[in-house]
């Protein structure tokens, strides 16, 4: 194993994801367990759970290579033949790049409300600052240029711009908000000293500003930003809390988080709800689909 790829392995095992590198990774074994999964008689859905819950997002990319260099065929499209339902939902899920996963989602999700954005375009004045009110789309070109004067993070505190992005966002005219945070402070920061300075808890302002979808996204954006772990928990629990779970949401926050923050998304959830991730999901899914979710959660909270 080289250097970086070592180093990179290290810092893997530093993360709360659920999963975690696999230490004795052989790609070529893998192909053969995998091809002898799928050429059996009858679908071996553990075996193909077995290998692709138990390695990382690269390992499993250096799977689908010399599955493709020694059998001439795509890993994911002979799955997606072998496979259907839930299942065949996690396992490409899983075998796309984490980037490829998330914007195929993003998609998925914006093709639910793009026609109401649209209707929206030419109803909505915005203050640019620096320039004219303008429509949304006009406003998005702006803070892209915008964006490409903003200096990368560096983790340094700069306390007179955590004040400047406050009193940025309080800036109202009517019906328009003045958009933007000049630079990435930290968000938290900004949250306390927007308090201090309104009087104002962001999500209050948030509330009185803004209606409807926008609403939602803002402070479910704030969510985010204050607790990340408890925000996928409750997304979590609100998935399990119906007539039937919200498939979709429990595939794409158990595939997204497991090798980021799963392990602290478990322990929140625990907290709030008195009971574990694992249970719920045991109780509202079942055989491979449980087992493929289950996998993923990994192990039970006491």
């Amino acid at each position: 194993m080289s250097a970086m790829s070592l180093t990179s392995e290290s810092s893997a095992w530093g993360t709360l994801g659920t999963i975690k590198p696999y230490l004795d990774f052989d790609a070529e074994s893998d192909v053969q367990y995998l091809l002898e999964a799928i050429s059996s008689n009858g679908i071996d859905h553990g075996a193909i759970l077995d290998v692709l819950t138990n390695r990382t997002s690269d390992q499993r990319q250096q799977i689908a290579e010399v599955f493709q260099a020694l059998t001439q065929q795509d890993l994911l499209k002979s799955l997606e033949a072998a496979l259907s339902g839930n299942l065949e939902q996690v396992i490409v899920g899983l075998l796309k790049l984490p980037a490829q996963y998330n914007a195929h989602e993003l998609r998925a999700a914006m093709k639910v409300w793009s026609r109401d954005i649209a209707d929206q375009e030419g109803k909505h004045k915005w203050e640019i600052p620096g320039g004219d009110s303008t429509n949304p789309s006009s406003q998005r070109e702006g803070s892209e240029e915008q964006a490409g004067k903003r200096e990368q993070y560096t983790a340094i505190i700069d306390y007179p711009l955590i004040q400047q992005d406050a009193a940025v966002s309080q800036v109202t005219s009517g019906d328009r908000v003045r958009p933007g945070l000049t630079l990435p402070c930290p968000t938290l920061l900004v949250f306390s000293q927007y308090r201090k300075s309104s009087g104002l808890e962001v999500e209050e302002a948030i509330c009185k500003r803004f209606q409807g979808d926008s609403q939602a996204a803002m402070l479910a954006l704030a969510s985010v930003c204050r607790n990340t772990p408890r925000y996928f928990a409750e997304k979590l629990h609100k998935a399990m809390k119906g007539s039937g779970p919200d498939d979709k949401v429990l595939i794409r926050v158990l595939i997204s988080r497991s090798e980021t923050d799963l392990l602290s998304i478990r322990a929140e959830f625990k907290k709030r709800h008195g009971k574990s991730l694992y249970s719920c999901i045991q109780a509202e899914t079942s055989g491979t689909y449980q087992a493929a979710l289950l996998a993923l959660c990994r192990a039970e909270d006491l």
